[in-house]
């Protein structure tokens, strides 16, 4: 006998697991740093055509930071990542040497001139991205800190008012 259960909200799934990343094991600072690795990692994903994301796993174990948060990260790069591509690739094209041409033999010029421009998105990317990784590491770990201590103040308000409830209900017995 099968019983039709209803499907969760996607509201309800985003709520419990956004508290899941607030109470990661680790506290707030392997949270953000899981975070700052996800988006570095972002940054030059696109022009590795997606392969960039495999190096989330070795740095999060390297680092021992969140998952949930990298991954959490990744998709923050993924929303920011068209207009910060024009500051990658300007970065890239400082970086780089002026005159550096790339020259595969037997193909197009123009997929010459894209490999070109690849290879500016992937070093400005990388460049912006630890810097971007950097600047928000602190703001995340700040807020997931704040989050926390207002939740242990939340359940302190809460066991005080529940104790001070019995002690006014409790009856006097002499």
């Amino acid at each position: 006998m099968s019983t039709s259960r209803k499907p969760r909200s996607i509201k309800r799934w985003l709520k419990f697991k956004y508290t899941q990343l607030m109470r990661a094991p680790g506290g707030p600072s392997i949270v953000a740093l899981g975070f700052a690795i996800g988006i570095t990692v972002e940054m030059f994903t696109l022009p590795t055509y997606g392969l960039a994301f495999f190096l989330i796993f070795p740095l999060i174990y390297w680092f021992r930071a969140s998952l949930a948060g990298a991954l959490v990260g990744f998709v923050f790069g993924k929303i920011i990542f068209i207009p910060v591509a024009f500051i990658n690739s300007m970065v890239g094209g400082l970086v780089l040497p002026e005159h550096m041409t790339i020259r595969v033999p037997l193909v197009p010029e123009w997929i010459n001139h894209i490999l070109l421009v690849n290879l500016k998105l992937i070093v400005g990317g990388i460049i912006d991205g630890i810097i971007l990784g950097f600047l928000l590491y602190f703001p995340v770990k700040l807020s997931i800190q704040y989050m926390a201590d207002k939740r242990k103040e939340k359940r302190k308000q809460r066991r005080i008012a529940l104790e001070t409830k019995k002690v006014e209900t409790k009856p006097l017995t002499e």
